[in-house]
């Protein structure tokens, strides 16, 4: 199976660099369809790339997924890695959307 999710410009580059290879995503109704060996064509405002799922992490909310996953794989440069926080995430989602939902991280390889 395809599926079809959005990259700002920094995050798609770190990806098809392969600098970054898990993509960290509230785990709902959508990202729960997702299984190992399926296809994610990642689409920036400019370009598109296509990775396979190697393996799906799951976790309550992101101070787990933190804890657990190298963050220099989930797109943190080794300068970041020291004040990457959890909170960090908030930009993207609410803490009511991921206490309800849960958190993926999505590990992937870009197609060649």
């Amino acid at each position: 199976m395809i599926h079809n999710m959005k990259l700002n410009e920094i995050p798609f580059e770190m990806i098809r660099s392969g600098a970054k290879t898990i993509e960290l995503r509230l785990y709902d109704e959508k990202r729960r369809k997702i299984k190992v060996g399926d296809s994610i064509c990642f689409k920036s405002k400019t370009d598109k790339l296509t990775a396979i799922v190697k393996a799906l992490h799951t976790f309550h909310n992101f101070e787990e997924l933190y804890a657990a996953l190298p963050l220099d794989k989930c797109g943190y440069t080794a300068d970041e890695i020291a004040t990457a926080s959890p909170d960090d995430m908030l930009e993207y989602y609410s803490k009511e959307q991921i206490e309800r939902y849960g958190v993926v991280g999505i590990e992937i390889e870009v197609k060649k």
